[in-house]
């Protein structure tokens, strides 16, 4: 093969590759509904620390078994005493919750907050900007703790937080460029 040829060829299997490992991912759980007591699940089961990544990342808490009428708090913990309070929400009359950290301003800024360590703030136009002063919450497995406000009820499972992939670094570099993420030295 001459160069421009296997230059191409070469990228194509870049590129195929590329778009096989962004198809790759778990199928989202359910709940278990032969479950009788508190349950909850998360979707999806593993979050990635880029900023940008994260930022348009949508997690959905979701769970039975609760009292109705009562609400419930979504803590995170994990590695070195993390702990992140994360989101909270009604219990519905069948005993069920949602709560979802998606695109919301709310939903960002909890994300920003309690995960990445950041702050959001309006630039000159008024458009978030998510500044980062300090590290984020370590990678590692995280337990997903479920408590209800008004009764003793808990329900746990499992989150993987990992960290940034190469294309996540990119993305909050163009990010960077573009003003949506800045960094700024803690004092």
């Amino acid at each position: 093969m001459n160069s421009p040829k296997k230059m191409s060829f070469w990228s194509l299997i870049v590129l195929v590759s590329f778009l096989l490992v962004l198809g790759c991912s778990n199928p989202p759980k359910n709940l278990d509904r032969s479950v009788t007591g508190p349950q909850v699940i998360v979707n999806p089961g593993s979050i990635r620390l880029g900023v940008a990544k994260l930022m348009d990342t949508i997690i959905v808490f979701e769970g039975s078994g609760f009292k109705p009428g009562d609400s419930m708090f979504i803590t995170l913990i994990g590695p070195n005493e993390t702990k992140a309070i994360v989101a909270e929400a009604p219990i519905q009359p069948d005993g069920t919750f949602k709560a979802e950290l998606g695109k919301s301003s709310i939903s960002k800024l909890t994300k920003a907050m309690e995960i990445l360590k950041a702050d959001i703030v309006p630039n000159e136009k008024f458009e978030p900007v998510v500044v980062i002063s300090q590290p984020p919450i370590p990678k590692g497995v995280y337990s997903v703790k479920v408590t209800s406000m008004l009764s003793p009820l808990t329900a746990e499972t499992k989150l993987t937080v990992k960290g940034p992939t190469v294309i996540d670094s990119v993305m909050d570099w163009i990010g960077g460029l573009t003003g949506k993420i800045k960094h700024k030295k803690s004092k």
